[in-house]
């Protein structure tokens, strides 16, 4: 996966952000970003009068001439990128993730405005998409409803006698994407890539992951503090008196500890082989004495199992336990507050403010929340992506972005056979098997070939809080049906509109939505050199994650196999613990490091990438008579190549940020997912005649791909 840091605007509409490991990539930014991206400030009318332009792809304006790129070559390509990109109050952070969605917002927010106008002329998905933006606008009709559209899943929950009524409960409120308890869902079997089964883990927590709760520094000591604060001015806002408010946040914060306690990591969760655990579903039901989970499964709309994955089988007996342990009142009072945080975004606007103000301002840092048109418009996408992906594509991603991009692909697959050729360090035995999953890896491009029916979801013009919770159930009784049936080969875990890209090691499968194939990181107006940089590094990211700490993992077909020798794993091993050791010893913020092990898929993948772009793109230049020593821009096409490349990560964040993501997230900070593949690079040094030895050329360097 490119990039999951991202994962929803702070305070963003569709509720409480950044919680879960997602794929879709949402970032939002307004400001003036001088010379390379040319804002107009906006109203939060809806029509926005915001004029985006595209940061280029060779962007000569964040390159810092002074700073000696055999130093710090993060400096020298990105120095002057914070100074000309000051990072905008609604955002946590600027970057070019963050401009290039702001164009493609500014994109689908016309579009939008031009469905929720109407006329007889819509077609159903511009219906949908009209209307479910032109409600989620409408704050003055959320103000006049109050409490109203929730109130009936309040009463619900008031209305609970004893403990053996939650796990229906919790199955209707997870059905519409409250987060409560645990979690439930639909999967590749890791084992059978043809089957599709159930799946269950751990969840319930309020805070980003168990660590949360459990360290002990003063900050960490603060965040708890300020959530429990938090949790007790919401159920105020709902009702509360303030001394029961306190009394029930305080419980919650109990209850949700004792969660976290059983929870596994973060890097745990990465080993595949640590969250496959296929059971029959009586010895899953055994774990949960006194819960119904039939009840769980009726209520979620999941057909009936005979079988599921329990991911964390540690978890369920700590859940049970302390659910006995747990007065109801304070069990309700949990519920409650899940169905606020994940509804504040269409509730009145002390809500939004509140949740915004813990989630955004005081865990990301981020002082105002995003203009509601741009969170609204990434709503639509979250819920209708494909239906608004359809019409983004057909007017933004045409010409020949997508030969070019068929063309680039093949040329780094090439790249990576004979890469695999050449290692010193595999044997013959594995090659072969590693050549077989490189050519049966299937390549989506842009758009899926057939797009989503929406026929049976009911959106309104007025009804913000319906809309969102029958999108949940729709995209949930989708995912759920998918139990038992045939793989859908097809099918995309991304809408089209979306800046991002991922690697599906079940699917064995490299995706690439129209969203991210335009500037910075696809440039046609740019040469090879520079795209080969940008996007061609991306797509070798992508294939490099199939052979990565977890890809390794899984053959060509998506089953969980070891095709390796003990030997290749051993040395792999060894070449991994140098990344782990090289990313770890990097400070992000104050005194917290990047966690080696946590990042290791994708500084891993950051490496390959960069390597089998670079020698993609000396072949292609070879082909077409590319005369690499001439400049361009000041630049040989081997330097623009490595400039391209950590241009990707230009940044400017704001501490809070980081250190959330780095706490929290797989991908290292965006300066050392510059420097810390440089320093790996065999072509690096020769580009710009550096010296082994200098900082960016060490003596010893890490090699996996």
């Amino acid at each position: 996966m490119l990039n999951t840091r991202k994962l929803a605007m702070p305070g963003g509409i569709t509720g409480r952000p950044g919680l879960s490991v997602a794929i879709a990539l949402a970032a939002t930014c307004a400001w003036n970003m001088g010379v390379a991206q040319q804002v107009k400030l906006v109203s939060d009318s809806g029509k926005s009068a915001a004029v985006y332009v595209p940061i280029p792809g060779f962007d000569p304006t964040s390159l810092d001439q002074t700073a000696d790129p055999c130093n710090d070559f993060y400096k020298f390509a990105c120095g002057k990128f914070a100074a000309n990109h000051p990072i905008p109050a609604d955002q946590p952070e600027v970057d070019q993730f963050y401009a290039l969605f702001n164009v493609n917002t500014q994109a689908l927010n016309g579009i939008l405005n031009k469905a929720a106008a109407g006329g007889a002329e819509r077609s159903p998905d511009e219906q949908k998409i009209g209307d479910y933006y032109k409600a989620c606008m409408d704050t003055d009709a959320i103000e006049t409803k109050g409490l109203a559209p929730v109130e009936p899943l309040l009463n619900e929950i008031d209305a609970v006698k004893n403990k053996e009524q939650l796990a229906a409960l919790a199955g209707k409120l997870q059905r519409i994407g409250v987060n409560v308890f645990f979690g439930y869902g639909e999967q590749q079997d890791f084992k059978d890539a043809t089957k599709q089964i159930a799946n269950v883990s751990q969840g319930g927590l309020g805070l980003p992951e168990k660590d949360y709760y459990l360290r002990t520094g003063a900050k960490d000591i603060e965040l708890r503090e300020q959530y429990v604060a938090h949790v007790a001015k919401m159920l105020e806002l709902a009702g509360s008196s303030p001394e029961k408010a306190k009394k029930d946040a305080q419980a919650i914060m109990a209850f949700e500890t004792e969660l976290a306690k059983a929870s596994m990591g973060v890097t745990e969760m990465r080993d595949p082989e640590k969250i496959y655990h296929l059971q029959p579903i009586a010895t899953f039901e055994a774990t949960l004495p006194g819960m119904d989970f039939s009840a769980f499964q009726d209520a979620i709309h999941s057909p009936r199992v005979s079988e599921i994955n329990n991911e964390t089988p540690a978890f369920f007996p700590a859940l049970t336990k302390e659910i006995h342990a747990t007065d109801l009142e304070t069990l309700k009072a949990y519920m409650r507050y899940q169905v606020l945080t994940t509804s504040a975004g269409r509730l009145p606007k002390r809500f939004d403010a509140e949740n915004f103000d813990f989630y955004g301002r005081k865990l990301e840092g981020q002082p105002e929340q995003a203009p509601r048109w741009k969170r609204c418009s990434n709503s639509v996408n979250s819920a209708l992506g494909e239906a608004l992906g359809k019409v983004y594509v057909e007017q933004y991603f045409s010409g020949d972005s997508k030969a070019k991009m068929v063309q680039m692909v093949g040329d780094i697959e090439a790249a990576m056979g004979r890469d695999i050729d050449q290692l010193d360090w595999m044997s013959p035995e594995t090659k072969v098997r590693a050549k077989e999953k490189l050519h049966e890896v299937a390549n989506k491009i842009g758009y899926p070939d057939k797009f989503r029916d929406y026929s049976k979801l009911e959106i309104k013009p007025d009804d913000a809080l319906g809309d969102a919770r029958r999108a949940d159930a729709f995209e949930n009784d989708r995912e759920l049906n998918k139990i038992g049936k045939p793989v859908d080969h097809t099918e995309w875990g991304m809408a089209p509109p979306e800046v991002n890209a991922y690697y599906n090691p079940s699917m064995n499968d490299i995706n690439f939505p129209a969203g991210i194939l335009q500037p910075s990181f696809y440039d046609p107006k740019q040469d090879d050199a520079v795209n080969y940089g940008h996007i061609g590094a991306i797509i070798g990211h992508e294939l490099t994650h199939g052979f990565d700490d977890e890809g390794k993992k899984f053959d060509g077909k998506g089953n969980l196999s070891d095709w390796w020798t003990a030997d290749d794993t051993k040395k792999f091993e060894t070449r991994t613990d140098c990344l782990v050791n090289e990313y770890g010893s990097f400070v992000a913020v104050d005194d917290v490091k990047v966690n080696g092990k946590l990042t290791l898929g994708e500084n891993t993948a950051d490496n390959g990438g960069l390597l089998l772009a670079y020698m993609a793109y000396l072949d292609r230049a070879k082909k077409e008579g590319v005369e690499l020593a001439a400049k361009k821009d000041g630049y040989t096409a081997t330097q623009r190549f490595y400039i391209g490349y950590a241009q990707n990560y230009c940044e400017n964040s704001r501490p809070e940020q980081v250190r959330n993501q780095v706490l929290t997230d797989p991908h290292s900070p965006d300066h050392f997912r510059a420097n810390g593949a440089i320093v790996n690079q065999p072509g690096f040094a020769e580009a710009f005649g550096c010296k082994k030895g200098s900082p960016m050329v060490p003596v010893n360097s890490c090699r996996v791909w």
